[in-house]
């Protein structure tokens, strides 16, 4: 089925709340921002590891990690199974999540390794390492998206060499 209009608008409109919803806490006093070990923007402030910080970490990443991962996983099995069903692989599934956990893991381990220990030992350097990672994200899944799907891939291959790619055998024989 299509998507309707109306659902497209009340999704972007849940997504943009949630995402002020959980920009504006540590604003609000639940969480705290502070600048990034070498200054050049903010993240949370992970150098205090109380109570506050804990319980703001552990919701922030049920709402924000877990359970979009799980939908992820979920979403992108059942897109598998309908390519297993129809022989067509379009597109590799799995890379979406593993782009999630690879670019996010690391400062998701960093920020729950400040709620249990200290991470002002670790230099200013190191910690920014996960920061900068995470920041890839959006890029990282345009590159997964346009590579990983055979019709983006074929047209980008047509731009740069204006040739078409040949459809592959397993192709022509399922035909």
């Amino acid at each position: 089925s299509k998507l309707q209009w109306s659902t497209a608008i009340s999704m972007m409109v849940f997504a943009w709340l949630f995402a002020a919803f959980w920009s504006m806490m540590p604003l609000l006093g639940w969480g705290e921002y502070d600048y990034e070990p070498l200054r050049t923007c903010c993240t949370l402030d992970y150098s205090k590891g109380d109570r506050n910080y804990i319980t703001f970490l552990f919701a922030l990443s049920i709402f924000n990690f877990m359970i979009p991962g799980f939908i992820m996983l979920t979403s992108y099995q059942s897109i598998h199974q309908k390519f297993k069903k129809s022989g067509h692989y379009k597109f590799n599934t799995s890379l979406p999540l593993k782009a999630l956990v690879i670019c996010w893991g690391p400062y998701c381990l960093l920020c729950f390794y400040a709620a249990v220990e200290n991470v002002m030992f670790i230099s200013p350097k190191y910690r920014m390492i996960p920061a900068i990672i995470a920041k890839t994200v959006p890029t990282v899944d345009a590159f997964v998206y346009a590579l990983g799907n055979e019709n983006y891939r074929g047209g980008i291959w047509q731009f740069l060499t204006g040739q078409k790619i040949e459809k592959a055998e397993v192709d022509n024989k399922t035909k």
